[in-house]
């Protein structure tokens, strides 16, 4: 595992995004864990998740690319602080662009997006924190490719929660990159997760114990991709 994937599963635990228990997802499925990046909420905590998105993308996706697209609302500041990140770490400027769930209809900005324009000839890539079963996909991929002749380079999430997306077979990231014909990544994987925390001690506690890998293991055998 790269080092900089083990400093995010510990960021993300340390800024109390990745939390173990028990939860109901939207979809009413029970969970043993869940992440909420609405949770990275002070200066230094959105300076470092932008670099480890910044690093995952370079990683996957190298230089090629115009454009951060980030669906609101929780994509409008990750394809911001990526932008910033991605001018300081590799000194490439990449503008970043964002829907509006309402269209602005006065003033100089007016219609359905933030930031930058979409431009013919744009290559994107598509930026948000997780994806359970692919629904912002299906309002935000017609937007961009319905605002310009673009090209979308992937898309990247900070967690793959490994989970069947609606069609029941398929990993949401796999459905999403038959369904739209491009590139699916996350920073980090569940299994990543696991192997990283599991029985290991961090600050102190051993966040996922046997216990809890009982509780996880059981939940993929329900909502795991066969």
């Amino acid at each position: 595992m790269e080092q900089y994937k083990k400093e995010f599963i510990e960021f993300m635990v340390d800024s109390d995004v990745l939390k173990f228990g028990e939860f109901t997802l939207k979809s009413g499925r029970k969970s043993p864990f869940f992440m909420n990046a609405g949770a990275y909420v002070i200066g230094s905590q959105l300076k470092r998740l932008g670099e480890y998105y910044a690093k995952a993308i370079h990683d996957r996706y190298g230089d090629d690319f115009d454009v951060l697209f980030g669906p609101a609302y929780k994509g409008i500041p990750l394809s911001v602080v990526t932008a910033i990140a991605y001018s300081e770490l590799y000194g490439k400027e990449v503008r970043y662009c964002s829907d509006r769930k309402e269209e602005k209809d006065h003033g100089a900005d007016k219609g359905s997006f933030l930031g930058s324009s979409l431009r013919d000839g744009d290559r994107v890539i598509m930026i948000e924190d997780v994806t359970t079963s692919g629904k912002s996909m299906e309002e935000t991929v017609p937007k961009v490719r319905g605002a310009a002749d673009v090209t979308i380079v992937g898309l990247i999430v900070s967690l793959d929660r490994m989970e069947v997306g609606k069609g029941g077979a398929k990993c949401a990231l796999d459905e999403i990159k038959d369904l739209y014909g491009f590139d699916t990544a996350a920073i980090v994987t569940m299994k990543e997760v696991v192997e990283c925390l599991h029985n290991k001690e961090y600050n102190g506690k051993v966040i996922i114990d046997d216990t809890l890998k009982t509780a996880i293991d059981a939940y993929y055998e329900t909502y795991g991709v066969k």
